[in-house]
């Protein structure tokens, strides 16, 4: 992991006068620069007032986004405008990055009356959302050059304001994300749980599909926090779940809803193909009655929604994309599946639905695809992570007899969809390990999670509301998940998947996740923490990766990641024995020499020779071959080896004078180091002895804090401490949520009790006008008596918490 909030002198060598082929600019006119030193971020740095904005809404912001290529986007809460960025990723160095100067200037065409709070491109990078408390807006980044300040005037486009944003309604939207299969469609979850879907290239005011959630069971009572929405995620590339929307509660319970697919999208053909043919191999195929017959209702879904699915899988076609059909069951409606519960080992049941490590509410959800794992991620106020992964495949599944209610126009095509989901009663099964696949293919189970990990961010405890939990994939290893909070910024690396590590033949066993910080904000030992309000993680196709964050004061810091070996696991050989502490330990000694010169010469072996051939003459034929020998051996053993011995040590010289240099400057940096040590014994000292007396100073102000009344209070034991969990739980969750419901209930009765009734014909009003006051009638009697259930249940919980109050004041008083 590697910092790069600043860059060093020697940069000023980038090129400063060439331009990307879309900018428009001209090329004397471009700088690149470092992105953190780019003027758009050293002159805006007005951002208290969204700050705390955000404060009060309790949602994080995120001012920044990414096309995926090479444009970086950052709406401007100063100028109310957005700016689009060129950037070179990893230029001149893979630790930088830069950017162009000047920005592209972009302007809405109309005035927003909201705070921008968030942004996010769609997947063509041809609009961008702009979300705020009060305000959702579309904006096309495509428009026409303005003569009077060379901005860009980009149309603008509001979105859902007549249901989320007038003055009788008082819902509130959650979350809004783009579809990763169609560029013009949104998805909305609002705090009436309803998820709406709307179309860009349609009608704006009026969503295309509607789904009404109710994810408690008509009859049986919950509290308020398993009703509350929190936030939902889209499937990812995976068998259904592309067609597939998880939706968490306040309580931390996953519900799936299977299949929802936009009008108009785009899908591979060959993964439409593949989940088809599964219908028919696994479940037509089933002793089960049941499997046959959900399996049929898939396949007749599928058939339907993309017409040209039979013809291809008839004909072996080979279709590259199919596009999804306007189509909805006229007698079923998608049922609500879950709550998702951990799988089982043996014949130990699991049927909680959240763990007990887990504090507070949850606040953000996330939905990872790691090749063939589908990771789901659940962000908890108390600074908790829960990591768990499907344990089986997710299977469509409708409740027949609850037939949706269609908008078609005048050729009976359908435009719009609505229907209520709710979960099928008794389909909640437990479901093991060891359970074979014909006990839970296509039989209507929701798919059970795999524990991985708790995550235990270490948040600072002092904060009243909860944390807000921001969650994000890195764009170059889905592994790694990024978790952007007050604190800051944590990279969590998982290193165990599932189905993944079993298809790829891996017997490992389970790692827990790495979790390393990034980013602090927190200044000091107190908890005074600077959030961010931009956060967006870049790479390139070189196998780099960076992460881009803005702060309050819109500051920009650019981080450059580590991406190689981080998968790879570490490898200890238990079977190596440790060396004793008596045994010397051998060191390798680089080669200088060889080991043939410092042997010496070989042992000169004297020719054999006839006792005679001392009185031989040194002239005579036999002498001077006698002597030719001689010098022969001597020459190959001893003027060789001279020689040998010379041009190593030729050759060697500057190697030896390099390492005796290397030496003296290993010296030379001990030396200084021994002496900055000396200079800092004494301040280290002067440390110690201030330590001390801070030590007895606080011991003496514990004596005095013993002897006060309040120390020997008992603790609370484990139920009251369970009990004072849900109190907080319902202080924090319910009132609200009771309080919303209330409001929406007042004015949709006003509504009603203040509708004109002349506004229908009169062939209609003579033939059902007595009817239709009847049926309005009952729903103002069915909302009263709504009305009155809430305030009972608000009182009655009034009474819990004033009797928890004198129970934990009698504690007191008899401690």
């Amino acid at each position: 992991m590697k910092y790069n909030f600043d860059l060093s002198e020697t940069d000023t060598e980038q090129p400063s006068a060439l331009t990307s082929p879309s900018s428009s600019t001209p090329k004397d006119q471009v700088e690149w620069l470092p992105l953190q030193n780019h003027p758009v971020f050293t002159t805006s740095i007005s951002g208290d007032d969204g700050a705390a904005h955000s404060s009060e809404c309790q949602m994080p912001r995120n001012l920044m986004a990414w096309d995926g290529g090479t444009r970086l986007y950052f709406w401007d809460s100063n100028r109310q405008c957005l700016h689009r960025i060129s950037t070179r990723l990893g230029e001149p160095d893979p630790s930088s990055v830069l950017a162009a100067s000047p920005s592209k200037v972009l302007q809405t065409d109309v005035q927003l009356s909201f705070a921008v709070s968030k942004i996010s491109i769609n997947r063509n990078g041809s609009a961008i959302l702009l979300a705020g408390w009060n305000g959702l807006c579309v904006m096309y980044l495509y428009g026409h050059t303005s003569t009077k300040d060379n901005t860009i005037i980009c149309r603008t486009v509001s979105l859902g304001s007549e249901i989320y944003f007038n003055d009788d309604n008082a819902m509130r939207t959650l979350q809004v994300l783009w579809h990763p299969y169609s560029d013009t469609h949104l998805g909305i979850l609002s705090s009436d749980s309803v998820f709406r879907l709307f179309d860009l290239s349609s009608a704006l005011g009026q969503p295309e599909q509607e789904y009404y959630l109710q994810p408690v069971e008509p009859g049986r009572s919950r509290n308020a926090a398993s009703i509350c929405p929190v936030d939902f995620s889209f499937g990812g590339d995976h068998l259904w779940d592309r067609f597939s929307v998880f939706v968490i509660f306040s309580d931390g319970s996953v519900y799936i809803l299977c299949p929802v697919v936009p009008f108009g999208s785009v899908y591979k053909g060959e993964s439409i193909l593949e989940i088809y043919s599964d219908a028919h191999t696994f479940g037509r195929k089933s002793a089960n009655s049941k499997a046959v017959s959900n399996s049929n209702l898939a396949i007749y879904w599928l058939e339907a929604t993309f017409p040209e699915l039979a013809h291809q899988a008839a004909e072996g076609g080979n279709l590259s994309a199919l596009r999804a059909q306007p189509y909805a069951l006229f007698d079923a409606s998608i049922s609500l599946q879950g709550p998702l519960r951990r799988v089982c080992h043996g014949g130990d049941e699991d049927s909680g639905v959240q763990g007990a490590e887990s504090e507070g509410r949850a606040v953000s959800f996330l939905y990872n695809s790691v090749s063939k794992d589908s990771i789901l991620v659940t962000a908890w106020s108390g600074g908790q992570l829960q990591i768990d992964a499907l344990a089986d495949e997710i299977q469509p599944v409708w409740a027949v007899g609850s037939p949706p209610r269609l908008r078609v126009d005048s050729y009976d095509r359908i435009l719009g969809v609505a229907m209520i989901c709710e979960p099928i009663p008794g389909e909640l099964s437990i479901v093991k390990l060891d359970q074979p696949p014909d006990h839970t293919v296509w039989l209507g189970h929701p798919p059970p999670l795999l524990r991985l990990a708790i995550v235990d961010l270490a948040l600072p405890r002092n904060r009243g509301s909860g944390s807000l939990i921001s969650m994000f994939v890195d764009p170059l290893i889905p592994e790694r998940i990024y978790s952007l909070h007050d604190g800051g910024i944590d990279s969590i690396v998982l290193h165990f998947l599932p189905f993944s590590s079993q298809t790829s033949g891996k017997d490992e066993a389970m790692r827990t996740p790495s979790v390393h910080p990034v980013l602090s904000t927190c200044q000091g030992e107190s908890f005074s923490p600077s959030p961010l309000c931009g956060f967006v993680a870049l790479s390139d196709s070189y196998g780099h990766s960076w992460i881009v964050g803005l702060t309050s004061s819109h500051e920009c810091f650019v981080l450059e990641m580590e991406t190689w070996n981080l998968l790879l696991p570490i490898h200890v050989d238990m079977e190596k024995k440790p060396t004793s502490l008596e045994e010397p330990r051998e060191i390798d000694i680089p080669a200088i020499i060889s080991k043939e010169l410092l042997s010496g010469p070989k042992v000169v072996l004297m020719p054999t020779s006839s006792p005679g051939l001392r009185s031989v003459a040194a002239d005579s034929i036999e002498g001077r071959s006698t002597l030719h020998q001689y010098f022969k051996l001597f020459h190959e053993n001893y003027v060789e080896y001279a020689h040998k011995v010379y041009f190593e040590i030729k050759h060697h010289g500057p190697h030896l004078k390099k390492i005796i240099d290397d030496q003296h400057a290993r010296l030379r940096a001990a030396q200084q180091k021994l002496l900055k040590v000396e200079e800092k014994q004494e301040k280290i000292e002067d440390r110690i002895d201030r330590a001390i007396q801070r030590r007895g100073l606080l011991e003496e102000r514990l004596q005095n804090l013993r002897t006060l009344p309040g120390v020997h209070k008992k603790p609370l034991s484990k139920a009251e401490r369970e009990f004072k969990l849900e109190l907080d739980r319902f202080s924090q969750v319910e009132l609200d949520a009771l309080h919303s419901s209330i409001e929406a209930l007042n004015a949709r009765l006003k509504r009603y009790a203040n509708s004109p009734q002349g506004n229908l014909s009169s062939q209609q009003r003579q033939i059902s006008g007595r009817r239709k006051n009847y049926i309005q009638d009952d729903q103002i009697s069915q909302l009263k008596s709504s009305i009155a259930k809430l305030s009972l249940v608000n009182s009655e919980n009034t009474k819990k918490v004033k009797l928890v109050e004198s129970a934990l004041r009698s504690h007191e008083s008899i401690s």
